[in-house]
């Protein structure tokens, strides 16, 4: 089992920037494929990326892509999201999740089994 809290979170004006971590405990890191999701209030939580076990492979939601890059460091058990031109849509609790599964493809939240409790990101008009 792996154990992951994120930060990074804020307030931000609209076309600002954040970077979210997540740092991971527990198993070995880079076992995971790792996962970005996001839930605004009233909302289904949301797939925003996800990145292969070794770093190489990403895939993101054509509603972030451009603006959004998701990274990991293995060494320091580290999962990132920089986020850049933000919007007021954007705002929600941004969560992290460790799926044991083939494909980073798979936006859904039933492949992954391990997630974080978010952190707020909110974005200002």
């Amino acid at each position: 089992q792996v154990q992951l809290v994120e930060s990074g979170g804020g307030l931000v004006q609209a076309g600002g920037s954040l970077r979210l971590s997540c740092a991971a405990s527990g198993r070995t890191f880079s076992n995971y494929i790792m996962g970005w999701f996001r839930q605004a209030p009233g909302k289904a939580r949301e797939f925003v990326a996800a990145i292969s076990r070794s770093g190489g492979g990403t895939f993101h939601a054509d509603s972030v892509r451009g603006r959004f890059g998701i990274s990991r460091d293995n060494a320091k058990n580290t999962l990132y999201l920089q986020m850049n031109s933000l919007k007021p849509d954007d705002t929600a609790v941004y969560h992290c999740a460790a799926s044991t599964g083939v494909t980073i493809r798979t936006p859904n939240v039933n492949a992954y089994a391990y997630w974080g409790q978010g952190t707020q990101v909110t974005v200002s008009s």
